[in-house]
């Protein structure tokens, strides 16, 4: 995959510009949902947690499929040289870090909310892969994907109220 760096560049530029508008979108539904007199699930503190621990997860998709197509397909020849080239690669290493933030942030969360809250709340992150995908490397959203999309920014809406 032959991908220009310059033109990456700007596409990844591209997907943080939107994937901030749309965390955007979703957290001021939340916020809206929470502060208009309903009696919200995640106080703004909680809120946070989740919104630290979605973008981080994000931005660990984003840098583990760089650093996964610096490695190469794997196959039964180099499996074991690609599994040591893991840890010497600085956007595998990038990656796995963003994770390990998002994965802190998740438990501080899991402290104060109920599993059943929390979970269906960090499916954002699923959002955040699709825009990732069409954004930075190009993919293809059907008019399904695009549903599906808009229903998990619903639920989560949904889930984080009473």
């Amino acid at each position: 995959m032959g991908t220009h760096p310059q033109g990456l560049a700007v596409r990844i530029n591209l997907f943080m510009t939107s994937a901030i508008a749309l965390f955007a979108i979703a957290l001021s539904l939340t916020i809206k949902t929470v502060l208009i007199g309903r009696a919200g699930v995640l106080s703004l503190q909680e809120l946070g947690l989740l919104m630290i621990s979605v973008i981080a997860s994000s931005f660990g998709q984003l840098f583990l499929k760089l650093g996964a197509m610096k490695l190469g397909e794997v196959t039964a020849d180099n499996l074991v040289s690609h599994v040591l080239r893991i840890a010497t690669t600085p956007t595998l290493i990038a990656g796995l870090a963003a994770y390990g933030v998002g994965a802190i942030s998740y438990i501080l969360l899991l402290t104060r909310v109920k599993l059943s809250v929390a979970a269906p709340s960090a499916s954002l992150i699923y959002l955040a892969s699709v825009l990732i995908g069409y954004f930075v490397f190009q993919e293809s959203i059907s008019v399904g994907r695009a549903i599906g999309l808009g229903l998990i920014v619903c639920g989560v809406a949904l889930v984080a109220s009473r």
